[in-house]
């Protein structure tokens, strides 16, 4: 059985097929401990009499795909606990992303957007529709299901509804989320309502609605979006064979990922798993950031603030709902609040796509984070740091066509990339081609 599952419903048949893993091999013989925990949680969670450790590879549906992690020049596996073999967990892809060359090495995102709907949020989802499509047929009065979004929780919501014919009823603040976000649940049939008001105006409304109507309401207040969401911290120590990295960096918002992400690490450090959990570090957008207000002001005083706007909309709330419980996990794991300027978070952006990736603002707020993190010595040179990439850059190309375009007022854009306009003449384009390959050519040796 996959451990991962072990927080996951499997009652409905919307839950998307996953694709079989490439390897099922034993990890290393472990100590009694450890082995004698492994074979608790197993027998807890299943009556399979056996349980095989798995590698994570591609995953498809509601999962999160390739994870990469930073780390720092030197040996090619961690000082303690075996390893299989390679440099890196077998799953494991590592990019070069170097926002900072002098400070950061060889460092890459961990991609949940590479998934059904392309976020992090069909790890909640498929377990919350699946529980209505139970409540449903045990004739529960559950006629649809709700939600507020900035552009994620909709998509997710409405293509899982879709599947399992329940209605779905999406509030979106007008103008206030990219096309491409918008397009996903109109094109899966759900009620769609654009609200003239931002997030926070919305989520009020839905909760509102939801104690009037029976209407269920699917936004991480709700238990059960947790329950799937925190899946990903499992899978991530998965792939790191049981070794538990320094720090896991988690672009915020509404707030209730970080907290999944805690609850998760949490799960199996009780099972006896790991023997410790790594700090967090929530990265807000600077221009919604409550959450790194109350942070610097030593938890003394919360104050939601009014949301600016920022390329980073999926976080762009000012009163998160989640926020008792995302101080509650910074707490206990004595984690850190970071933010990231407008410039930075798509600074970061760029340079991250120049690699080959092609992620969202929201993970260049947490590329950002760990470039600043690295540069002032919080988190150290020897310190392994995975970095959470919430959704997939295509949900937001516009932002990516206005910075090369250097369209963004007040922006540099320091690493935009232009396309270079030429005239169809054989002669014109061989002289651009041969400037170009000059200026790529590496240089000669002495």
């Amino acid at each position: 059985m996959r451990l991962g599952a072990t927080a996951r419903l499997t009652t409905s048949r919307l839950s998307t097929s996953r694709s079989t893993r490439a390897s099922t091999r034993p990890s290393p013989t472990r100590s009694t401990k450890s082995s004698t925990a492994a074979a608790q949680a197993a027998s807890s969670t299943s009556s399979t009499t056996s349980m095989r450790w798995e590698s994570l590879t591609a995953r498809t549906g509601g999962g999160c795909s390739t994870r990469a992690w930073a780390r720092p020049p030197g040996p090619t596996a961690p000082a303690s606990g075996p390893r299989r073999s390679g440099s890196y967990p077998r799953s494991t892809t590592t990019t070069s992303f170097r926002p900072s060359r002098a400070t950061l090495t060889s460092s890459g995102p961990n991609h949940c957007g590479i998934s059904h709907t392309g976020s992090f949020k069909d790890l909640g989802m498929t377990v919350l529709v699946s529980q209505v499509n139970h409540l449903r047929k045990l004739k529960r009065p559950v006629v649809g299901v709700g939600c507020a979004s900035t552009g994620d929780t909709s998509a997710a919501l409405s293509a899982y509804c879709a599947s399992a014919g329940i209605p779905s009823i999406v509030f979106l603040p007008a103008n206030k989320i990219s096309m491409a976000q918008l397009v996903q649940p109109i094109a899966n049939g759900a009620f769609v309502l654009s609200i003239d008001t931002d997030f926070d105006g919305c989520m009020k409304l839905i909760r509102e609605i939801t104690s009037e109507l029976p209407i269920y309401l699917a936004n991480s207040l709700n238990s059960l979006r947790i329950e799937g969401q925190k899946t990903a911290a499992i899978e991530i120590l998965q792939q790191f064979d049981w070794e538990v990295p320094d720090w896991v960096i988690v672009p915020g918002g509404n707030l209730g990922n970080i907290y999944a992400f805690y609850k998760g690490f949490k799960m199996c450090q009780e099972l006896g798993l790991v023997d410790r959990i790594p700090r967090l570090v929530c990265a807000q957008a600077a221009n919604a950031n409550p959450l790194y207000l109350y942070y610097k002001s030593g938890w003394k005083d919360f104050k939601p603030v009014k949301a600016n706007t920022t390329f980073a909309s999926a976080i762009q709330i000012g009163d998160p709902v989640s926020i008792d419980r995302a101080v509650y996990a910074l707490k206990q794991c004595d984690g850190i609040v970071e933010e990231a300027s407008e410039e930075e978070l798509m600074d970061a952006m760029a340079q991250a796509d120049s690699t080959g990736m092609f992620i969202c603002p929201h993970t260049g707020v947490a590329l950002t984070a760990l470039d600043k993190l690295r540069k002032s010595g919080v988190i150290g040179a020897g310190d392994r740091t995975v970095v959470v990439s919430t959704a997939h850059g295509l949900k937001f190309t516009q932002s990516k066509i206005d910075y090369h375009a250097k369209a963004i007022p007040d922006m540099a854009c320091r690493f935009a990339n232009l396309p270079t306009q030429v005239k169809a003449d054989f002669g014109e384009v061989m002289d651009v081609l041969k400037e170009f390959l000059l200026n790529k050519a590496p240089p000669k040796s002495k």
